[in-house]
């Protein structure tokens, strides 16, 4: 498209074109039963670690890992080493599991590439101050001793509710993947490694000679405490009875099987999948025994083949990716065309309403009414997900969904955070509650994610979802809620996005839950929020923000713009009132100019989060639906001559 003077308003008839491409473009990715589903990318840490798990089986399929292995290639920066996300800074644990796998596949360690590998690794400190997981791996290849991995006895498993570290007070990811690398701990498996691959060079202390290396716990007297504990646990491991193994065994199988989730596989994450893979077949387990068959399936439907690359996804996207294209096409649409009918049956078949999940151990009382993330997780639904495809069931207006809406309003009030104290009135993404910050401090928390605690960007989607729905402000939930969301307002004016690239992200979530809840363009917060995304604006209209905000980059900045993210700071100040604000006219601008002629948009930035400062994400949807969202909603208030918008989200 010709591009706008960033003065120039956007015409109707080219706002129209716009928004009719950005529908077409994404009504042709609908599944044949209505539900969308797009590629979820991390960096190259999952397709190291498949190529790694295939080794460690001795499960070796030349063709797809050399497809991987040009992945890998293609993803090596300019440093030498592996990043987090695109463009990104040296990650030394990335780089030491990708300079593992690709001299796995069979690139020879003088290959030119290689060697700026190994080097940039061995200046980064060597493969001996990678992470608890890096080294828990190396181990498994005999690359590392055990005494290089954290104490994490399989007794474990035995620990009562109340004790002071308990799996439930961990978060739903950290407990997957934790309890069957339990196992893997205790029995310490060699990889089978059928070509001897090693990767020696890569440690500036003789690896023999490697032992348990955790920067940050250590800061801290709950750190020095964990440290002593650990010291402790490493002497009198082997005093443990065999019978309180075997029992701790059969309970992290027991826990593992109850929780596969067919094809889904254990917690619906690549982590905890591979650990059950190898867990199963440490202990025995044949490959074609159901347990065993049905992890390995799980970790192969994660494998993507595109054109020119394959690659490995964490997981699986399909509810949060329908649910969210669901909201843009009926804002382009309406809320009764196809697009949105379907996909609101397809959402509704799967609410989970009869398994009480891993949440209930904190609501044992409490009806399951959740959905969860990929296509089936039952044991853990997260209330993000619920609130947003709460909102559309809504929306749509069918009388059909009465139930589903208030199966999960009932779920979502039951896991609002309790107790008061910070937390009081938030709401953390799976589960109540888990907040007990302690835990960060044990050495095998070296990643900073152990736990699940309330965050501005899921408890605004709640509060947007319960206000639609017609909770006023003044109720007790959500006045505790908005309470929790003012006080977590920074001091620019902005929100911290914890699920998202990340105070564009935040700011965007909370104002438009404001907006839903009835709190005014006039009030304080919504002011500073306004001319806090006012003032990161980009000079091409647009707006970006670099992953690094996580660490110590300028919030809202980066340098280049991207479709997602400035969809959603127009999106956040058409929710506080500013439709007519020039920045919004300018933002719109952006986007209409940057459409390709075939209504999509491109966007090579990763604008999403795992883990702040580990984990980072790209939704390969977010820069189809987002766009169309905020270009139809501004369409729909230019024609409605209206100032804020009608809906939560």
């Amino acid at each position: 498209m010709t591009a706008l003077s960033p003065t120039e308003t956007l015409a109707d008839d080219r706002l129209d074109r716009a928004v009719s491409a950005a529908a077409a473009a994404l009504a042709v990715r609908r599944a044949p039963d209505g539900h969308f589903v797009f590629p979820l990318e991390a960096d190259a840490t999952i397709p190291a670690e498949y190529v790694l798990l295939e080794h460690f089986l001795d499960r070796i399929d030349p063709e797809l890992e050399a497809r991987i292995g040009i992945d890998l290639r293609a993803r090596q920066g300019e440093h030498g080493g592996w990043p987090l996300f695109a463009d990104g800074k040296l990650d030394l644990s990335c780089s030491v599991k990708a300079y593992y796998a690709l001299r796995c596949i069979g690139d020879p360690p003088d290959a030119a590439h290689m060697v700026r590998a190994r080097e940039a690794i061995l200046a980064a400190g060597g493969a001996e101050r990678a992470n608890v997981f890096t080294r828990a791996q190396l181990a498994l290849f005999g690359q590392v001793p055990w005494r290089a991995v954290p104490a994490m006895p399989l007794e474990i498993m035995h620990l009562p509710l109340w004790f002071p570290f308990h799996l439930s007070k961990v978060s739903y990811w950290s407990r997957t993947v934790i309890v069957p690398l339990l196992v893997l701990i205790g029995l310490r498996p060699r990889a089978r490694n059928p070509r001897g691959i090693g990767v020696a060079e890569l440690f500036r202390t003789p690896p023999e000679q490697v032992r348990d290396y955790i920067r940050g716990p250590y800061r801290s007297a709950w750190g020095r405490f964990f440290k002593a504990v650990d010291v402790v646990l490493r002497a009198t491991d082997p005093l443990f009875p065999r019978r309180w193994r075997r029992r701790a065994i059969d309970k992290a199988v027991a826990f593992v099987t109850e929780r596969l989730n067919g094809e889904d596989g254990l917690g619906g994450i690549y982590p905890a999948i591979a650990n059950s893979v190898m867990m199963f077949d440490t202990l025995g387990f044949p490959p074609d025994a159901p347990p065993a068959a049905t992890a390995w399936a799980a970790v192969r439907k994660l494998i993507v083949a595109e054109p020119d690359r394959t690659w490995v996804s964490p997981c699986l996207s399909p509810v949060w990716d329908t649910a969210l294209a669901g909201h843009a096409m009926a804002e382009a649409a309406g809320a009764a065309s196809s697009a949105v009918v379907d996909a609101c049956a397809w959402l509704r078949g799967r609410q989970i309403t009869e398994v009480p999940g891993d949440w209930s151990v904190r609501r044992p009382g409490l009806r399951p009414g959740g959905w969860a993330f990929q296509y089936w997780n039952d044991f853990y639904p997260d209330v993000d997900d619920t609130a947003v495809v709460g909102m559309l069931l809504h929306r749509q207006g069918d009388p059909a969904h009465v139930d589903a809406i208030e199966r999960a309003r009932e779920w979502i009030l039951g896991m609002q955070s309790r107790g008061g104290g910070d937390f009081d009135g938030g709401w953390g993404a799976f589960e109540p509650e888990n907040t007990h910050l302690h835990l960060n401090h044990i050495p095998f928390a070296d990643h900073g994610a152990l736990l699940d605690p309330p965050t501005s960007d899921v408890t605004a989607r709640c509060v947007s979802f319960l206000a639609q729905i017609g909770m006023p402000a003044d109720d007790p939930a959500m006045a505790r809620a908005l309470a929790f969301l003012r006080r977590e307002q920074e001091a620019d004016g902005s929100w911290f996005g914890r699920w998202g690239t990340n105070y564009i992200y935040g700011t965007w979530s909370v104002l438009c839950a404001l907006n839903a809840a009835g709190i005014g363009a006039e009030d304080p917060v919504v002011r500073r929020a306004v001319a806090w995304l006012v003032s990161v604006q980009r000079e091409d209209g647009g707006w970006g923000e670099d992953e690094e905000s996580y660490a110590d980059a300028p919030r809202g900045q980066y340098r280049e713009s991207t479709p997602s993210q400035t969809a959603w700071a127009v999106l956040g100040l058409m929710a506080a009132g500013a439709a007519d604000h020039p920045a919004v006219a300018r933002g719109i601008a952006y986007l209409a100019t940057t459409q390709r002629a075939d209504g999509e948009w491109d966007e090579a930035p990763y604008t999403a989060v795992g883990f702040p400062r580990v984990f980072y994400l790209r939704y390969h949807g977010y820069r189809l639906y987002f766009p169309l969202l905020a270009l139809a909603r501004y369409r729909g208030l230019r024609r409605g001559n209206e100032k804020q918008v009608a809906f939560g989200f």
